[in-house]
């Protein structure tokens, strides 16, 4: 359906309908210092000529990169499929279903979408679709302050192996509603939380956040942390990468009962990386836990006549039900986002899944034997790992990664900015995107960096000590 703007006849005649002059009359009680705002930093309107030339010129500056960043954004192959579907016009302007049995399409996409995600955690119901992984993590730590009633302090222990942004986010978020978040520090020999390091804090604990892999890339032992947050009487919030869930232990199966909640970031299943986002939130949990979900929920029914139907068996933002009773907020849901995911997934299927985080497990490992051989590289945690990697470097972190990108690579994360501790560090990610030659090319560009910045320094030493003999 197009949109059609109102014509300056139409305007006029609204407002004489309603006895008002001009339309800034509707605002006359906000102060004029307020109305008034400068908008100066705005530019001026292009047309749609002028702003596709403009998005091309910024897309080119992504493009041919050799990217191995990870930090929760991946870069796995999206078969050709998936967004062309979900670029069709029905799909791509579809918002929310306020009218919701009269969008079938959208009703059983999301309820297909939904069975996926549970399947793939193994737990009872997913919703359909919250912003992004790190709101994500702050609505499962919601519900978990809801949902504990052994607590009464609301301490929710968040291990600083989890995502820096999303550690931030919760903070944000939930900071203002009498929820304490308590940092666990990490093995600096390991890289995990250990169970003993959470000893000390076993009292009145409402949650404990379960990372896997963590944001180091490594994996961490949930069947004990699972079990000790079970102990302790705490719902046990896993936040997990989904696809290395078709690899790894879903979170559904942790421990002895499993993870209660579940939750993460779904850009992986078929969303590009698209100069940073937009990406979606999913979010799973027990049955006994679904009256606390955020969002909504699809179920599947027949009508009266026998035929299949697809209904909202769960809303639970204010807007549908009391405010009092209304467990969120959230508007919609990244609809063409969860479209693609629900795509990728139906083509890719639980073995297409499987293999494709076992050759990001397998790449990752031979980017970690090439690039150590470099001497002065090595490896920091001592732990299995997915398809990230920590790495000390014998110069700056900083340095070395603005250097590798005059090579067009994208050489990792610099951890220093987060961790302060791990000094010299970077964050490597390699998906089943890379190959051989890819690996050795960073590797080549890696030690010709290393090796020109050792040399600059040993002029500099060199310099230095010429100059202390004359005197100067």
């Amino acid at each position: 359906m197009p949109f059609i703007p109102h014509t300056k006849h139409d305007v006029q005649t609204m407002l004489a309908t309603i006895g008002v002059d001009k339309i800034d009359d509707l605002f006359d009680e906000i102060p004029a210092s307020l109305r008034g705002a400068s908008l100066a930093s705005i530019p001026d309107g292009l047309t749609e000529m002028e702003l596709t030339r403009l998005m091309r010129e910024r897309a080119k500056q992504d493009s041919d990169l050799l990217c191995f960043i990870g930090a929760g954004a991946y870069e796995h192959h999206i078969p050709a499929a998936v967004w062309d579907v979900t670029s069709r016009g029905e799909y791509l302007t579809a918002y929310t279903p306020y009218q919701a049995e009269a969008s079938q399409g959208t009703l059983q996409l999301l309820y297909e979408y939904q069975t996926m995600m549970s399947s793939l955690m193994a737990l009872d119901v997913s919703n359909a679709s919250l912003y992004d992984g790190a709101s994500a993590l702050a609505e499962a730590v919601l519900m978990a302050a809801r949902s504990n009633k052994n607590s009464k302090n609301y301490r929710i222990l968040m291990p600083r192996t989890v995502h820096p942004h999303y550690r931030d986010v919760v903070r944000a978020i939930v900071g203002q509603q009498g929820i304490e978040i308590i940092e666990v520090p990490f093995d600096p020999r390991t890289g995990t939380t250990a169970v003993a390091s959470l000893q000390k804090y076993a009292n009145d604990i409402t949650a404990l956040v379960i990372p896997q892999p963590n944001f180091f890339g490594v994996i961490e032992d949930v069947d004990a942390l699972t079990n000790w947050a079970h102990e302790q009487k705490a719902i046990a919030i896993a936040v997990v990468n989904p696809m290395a869930m078709a690899l790894l232990k879903a979170p559904g199966q942790w421990g002895k009962n499993g993870a209660d909640i579940a939750c993460g970031e779904g850009q992986p299943l078929g969303v590009p990386l698209a100069s940073g986002g937009p990406y979606y939130g999913f979010l799973c949990c027990k049955k006994e836990f679904v009256r606390q979900l955020p969002g909504r929920i699809v179920g599947r029914t027949v009508d009266a006549d026998g035929k299949q139907g697809f209904v909202l068996t769960l809303q639970a933002r204010e807007q549908h039900i009391r405010r009092a009773k209304a467990t969120s907020n959230i508007c919609t849901n990244q609809g063409l986002l969860v479209t693609a995911s629900t795509i990728y997934m139906s083509l890719m299927g639980p073995q297409g899944l499987r293999r494709t985080a076992l050759a990001c497990y397998q790449n990752a490992h031979a980017l970690r034997d090439v690039l150590t051989a470099i001497p002065g590289v090595e490896v920091v945690f001592a732990s299995p790992m997915l398809h990230e990697i920590v790495l000390r470097l014998p110069q700056s972190v900083d340095t070395v990664l603005s250097e590798l990108a005059k090579f067009n690579i994208q050489g990792g994360y610099a951890l220093n900015h987060v961790y302060p501790e791990l000094g010299n560090c970077v964050l490597v990610c390699a998906t089943e995107t890379k190959t051989s030659a890819d690996f050795a090319k960073y590797a080549e560009k890696l030690q010709q960096v290393l090796s020109k910045s050792k040399g600059v320094h040993a002029a500099f030493e060199k310099k230095t000590l010429v100059d202390c003999e004359k005197g100067v």
